[in-house]
């Protein structure tokens, strides 16, 4: 446990001296807990989900950086490998592709580059990735950017 708490305080310093590095993703972690953090993402540029900004919670285990954080989205997201209503994600490096190399930081610019890219051969939200898998991008896009503008941007007015 020792060796995890070391490791996210050098995280944790890291993001704060690289806070304006990296715009599109702004890490926090929770005041109490070490092994708790949110982060603030941005919706990649020409995807159905730009100008959104997506919550993910990140519950960091004992472990770590040996094995994964598990990580979810907050904001509800229409993509084939988020669960619609757990916000769970299905990607590799948050299950057996794991390596300590990876920070909270990273596991960040890999959900945005899988918002960007999406794997419809391995859905955890079927609709969307029939969507895709049937050659209807022009619906999956439709429904993605509804979903966006309803639950990832600001409410004008």
């Amino acid at each position: 446990m020792q060796a995890s708490r070391a490791r996210l305080f050098k995280e944790y310093k890291e993001v704060q001296r690289e806070k304006s590095a990296d715009p599109d993703i702004q890490l926090v972690c929770d005041d109490s807990n070490i092994f708790k953090w949110t982060a603030l993402i941005k919706g990649p540029s020409e995807t159905p989900f730009e100008g959104g900004v997506f919550q993910l919670a990140f519950s960091v285990p004992e472990q770590y950086p040996l094995q994964p954080p598990q990580v979810r989205f907050l904001t509800k997201i229409f993509h084939p490998n988020v669960h619609f209503k757990t916000g769970e994600i299905c990607l590799d490096i948050l299950k057996n592709a794991w390596s300590p190399a990876w920070t909270l930081q990273s596991v960040c610019r890999a959900i945005i580059a899988l918002m960007a890219h999406p794997e419809p051969d391995s859905p955890l939200n079927c609709d969307s990735g029939n969507l895709l898998r049937s050659g209807d991008i022009r619906g999956y896009q439709s429904m993605a950017r509804m979903y966006t503008r309803l639950a990832a941007m600001p409410k004008k007015g």
